[in-house]
């Protein structure tokens, strides 16, 4: 009877063994993928700051930087259009601040007039 206990003992833990070596495995692929996510994140994030500061004079990127503190959503959408205008050639100089103010303009939602009635 101690012969068969032991025998099925060692197959639990080898069993066990290889279910760890396993979820190691996966875990340091996981880990690799995370990783290789971060470095493109990054690298697109390097790319992107390197195309605005190409295409927007000091004045523009400043202010660019204060409207993504106050509306991300609004500087996002205003970045992505101005890449794109670049990527398909449409830029042919710098553009400066009174140009993103109108560019933001046109994109910035309109201003909801709140009025308050009293009784």
């Amino acid at each position: 009877m101690a012969y068969g206990d032991d025998a099925e003992l060692a197959e639990l833990r080898r069993r066990r063994l290889q279910q760890l070596q396993e979820m190691q495995s996966s875990e340091a692929a996981n880990a690799q993928a995370y990783a290789a996510q971060e470095a493109e994140l990054t690298r697109r994030d390097q790319e992107r700051t390197e195309i605005l500061r190409r295409i927007l004079t000091t004045e523009a990127r400043e202010r660019l930087a204060r409207i993504r503190l106050a509306k991300p959503e609004v500087a996002a959408a205003v970045e992505q259009q101005l890449i794109a205008l670049a990527a398909s050639g449409r830029i042919q100089r710098a553009i400066d601040d009174v140009t993103l103010r109108a560019l933001l303009e046109r994109i910035a939602p309109e201003k909801r007039e709140i009025r308050i009635t009293r009784r």
